[in-house]
């Protein structure tokens, strides 16, 4: 038999087991853009409250606490969230606030300091500086748009028990602070369980990882993180408590008047 009839043959056996047993041949029914749109637009709730516990960490294993209040509701087109400083005393009464839109617009993000009196607004060059000494750019703190990365599918695979897609998000913006990144969402839950950033030179930068989450009523909630910065080994992590949902919370509670008010 000839070589070429020997492979035509062959071609269509695997096919014919392909229609029979589906995982035999590993072909990506879902696509990138797909799975991250079912990231995007998880379930969230309307509204929430919470109290966030944020653990900077350097090299050396020095640790600072941080207690934030945070509210966050959405108005249709508008995404808003707030957040207030507790403790400790010299970061008391600082606040920032992001507003997220469900349109190609970027967020529009102020911060409030107490000791300057004065609510700034945070600039796009700025998006790239660290928030309040941790291990997040102002840029994490948004809600990035879908239509601001083209996302493709690398692989499924098993991470810490869960299995996941490995989805590689690129920019389109060519001067964007990251040039890639890699997240690991989990199947059917739609959280993202790991995510890599990459600078502009293409080197790992920092890791995300959810290292906790459970469902509150109803809804899957993230309640410890931590976010690596594997470059100056710094480490952020992020614990959840006093997590409420659909709660009543008006839309005077994201403005410039609250940030210097306070809570």
């Amino acid at each position: 038999m000839k070589l070429m009839q020997k492979l035509t043959i062959l071609f269509l056996l695997i096919s014919l087991l392909a229609g029979i047993y589906p995982g035999v041949i590993t072909a990506a029914d879902i696509t990138g853009r797909e799975i991250m749109e079912k990231v995007y637009n998880r379930t969230e709730g309307d509204s929430r409250q919470s109290r966030l516990k944020m653990v900077l960490i350097n090299k050396f294993g020095d640790e600072r606490i941080r207690e934030i209040e945070q509210y966050e509701k959405s108005f249709g087109q508008i995404e808003k969230k707030i957040m207030f400083f507790i403790s400790p005393q010299d970061v008391r009464g600082t606040s920032f606030m992001n507003w997220s839109y469900v349109d190609k617009r970027s967020d529009d993000q102020w911060i409030y300091l107490p000791a300057l009196r004065k609510v700034k607004r945070i600039s796009a060059e700025n998006r790239s500086d660290n928030f309040m000494g941790s291990d997040f750019t102002y840029d994490d703190l948004g809600d990035r748009n879908l239509n601001e990365d083209k996302h493709q599918l690398l692989r499924e695979e098993e991470l810490k028990g869960e299995e996941c897609y490995v989805i590689k998000s690129v920019p389109v913006e060519e001067d964007y602070i990251y040039s890639r990144t890699v997240t690991w969402v989990i199947k059917d839950k739609w959280i993202g369980l790991k995510k890599e950033f990459y600078d502009r030179e293409g080197k790992l930068l920092k890791v995300l990882e959810n290292k906790e989450y459970k469902e509150v009523d109803g809804i899957l909630t993230i309640f410890n993180s931590e976010m690596h910065n594997v470059q100056s080994d710094h480490r952020t992590r992020i614990q959840l408590s006093n997590v409420s949902y659909n709660i009543d919370v008006t839309e005077d509670m994201f403005t410039e008047r609250m940030m210097k008010r306070g809570l």
